[in-house]
């Protein structure tokens, strides 16, 4: 079976994203066709999505410019799948605490951008995440902080008791980068069904 996938592409981890896909459906006998999502009109061919990180106010922009924002939300309306991770998760919740970002509102989260501290402060810890069997190798860089779910959101994993991986429905938000590791993990987690990790 082949899997469409759609990365969004306007700007960050595109190529990590990519291949932390491929490897993910390989570890199910699949392959990924991997769609590099920079304007209209490709995303709902895909069967899934992948929102990246990297500048979440540069992809708030171009996302609404290019008209691909309201493709994302057609998506999620279908159930289809998506993993948002770091700034794609900023753009994923329902609020940012800044204006130049025009969230998408499809995780009911809140969120503080680079609220673990800037560049430098980045690190890895591992964390207890729900339907993983061991701890995942989570890499935080300029990692934005999830300071409010809503009730009807599981919280997948939290770190300093502060929730760090969510899941909305069709969508599963993480405040790090699980592209940035060899372990396809969370990616099962938001892209296969029954997975045994």
């Amino acid at each position: 079976m082949t899997l469409r996938a759609g990365v969004l592409a306007v700007q960050g981890d595109v190529s990590e994203h990519a291949e932390a896909i491929e490897r993910a459906a390989a570890a199910h006998g699949e392959t990924a066709d991997v769609v590099e999502i920079r304007k209209s009109g490709l995303l709902p061919d895909c069967d899934v999505l992948l929102m990246p990180g990297g500048e979440s106010t540069t992809i708030s922009r171009l996302i609404h410019r290019e008209g691909i924002a309201s493709e994302i939300e057609a998506h999620v309306a279908a159930e289809k799948p998506v993993l948002a991770t770091c700034a794609g998760l900023i753009v994923a919740a329902s609020d940012a605490h800044d204006d130049r970002v025009e969230t998408l509102n499809l995780v009911d989260v809140t969120v503080e951008r680079n609220a673990f501290g800037r560049q430098k402060d980045s690190f890895e810890a591992p964390l207890d995440i729900d339907g993983l069997a061991s701890p995942f190798p989570a890499v935080f860089i300029r990692a934005p902080l999830i300071d409010y779910v809503a009730d009807d959101v599981d919280v997948l994993a939290s770190w300093d008791d502060r929730a760090v991986a969510v899941r909305d429905g069709p969508v599963v938000g993480t405040s790090f980068h699980p592209e940035l590791t060899d372990d396809p993990r969370i990616h099962d987690l938001a892209f296969f069904e029954n997975v045994e990790s």
